[in-house]
């Protein structure tokens, strides 16, 4: 793991998923955040729950050495994609149980939150894209077995409250299997009492946000939380 964009006038850190070089530039460029790309091992070699304890060491690494790159005070934000979006939700409840590390926000990009069920969009015949129901189903059947899919560090979605977990900034796309229950995430932590900014981004599909340079709506997206995180962190 490293830093990137180290410089002095860093207005916080960003924890992102390793593998999005070029988007954790942009968004480090973007919103004066370091960023830090947090690897973690994957199914099958190494199935659930290693890539949530890998998230959760990134986190607390991240939280040690905030101030290194931006100074002390400095807010954390987590971030995600797709399976980084559920463990960027899972970290963060678990933050919030465990006392800290204390996260200033979470961005969760159409976000896997509900291992357990399968939603309406995942037998909508728009939403069998990049992703499908089949492939989403493929992927789980290699990362959790089905009776250990309900607990929270694998669908934070079912926790029975997500009051207290900070701000967060979420896309869905509205072709994609994982829609609804992003969506239904979201309205949770409203209900809640949660700050939310939430959106459907009309026409697009699964990994639209990472496809730089490629989707006009990646740009649209990469907008989107860029001035979600200005909002919550004015410079």
């Amino acid at each position: 793991m490293s830093l990137r964009h180290q410089e002095a006038s860093a207005s916080g850190v960003g924890l992102f998923q390793a593998g999005h070089d070029t988007l954790g530039r942009i968004l480090a460029t973007r919103t004066g955040m370091t960023t830090v790309p947090a690897g973690y091992r994957k199914a099958p070699e190494h199935p659930y729950p290693t890539a949530v304890e890998d998230a959760w060491a990134a986190l607390a690494w991240t939280d040690r050495h905030r101030a290194e790159p931006a100074g002390d005070g400095a807010p954390l934000v987590i971030a995600g994609d797709s399976a980084g979006g559920n463990l960027a939700a899972v970290c963060a409840l678990r933050a919030r149980d465990a006392g800290g590390p204390h996260l200033d926000a979470q961005v969760l990009v159409y976000p896997a939150t509900r291992l357990d069920s399968e939603y309406p969009s995942y037998h909508d015949p728009e939403c069998q894209l990049l992703l499908n129901s089949d492939s989403m189903r493929w992927f789980l059947d290699h990362y959790i077995p089905v009776q250990r899919r309900a607990e929270r560090d694998a669908s934070p979605g079912g926790a029975e409250t997500l009051a207290g977990l900070p701000p967060t900034v979420l896309l869905t796309a509205e072709f994609d299997p994982l829609r609804d229950e992003g969506e239904e995430f979201a309205a949770r932590l409203e209900a809640a009492g949660v700050p939310v900014r939430a959106r459907r981004f009309e026409r697009q599909m699964h990994t639209f946000f990472q496809m730089v340079d490629i989707l006009p709506g990646s740009a649209e997206g990469i907008d989107y939380v860029v001035d979600g995180l200005d909002r919550l962190f004015p410079r």
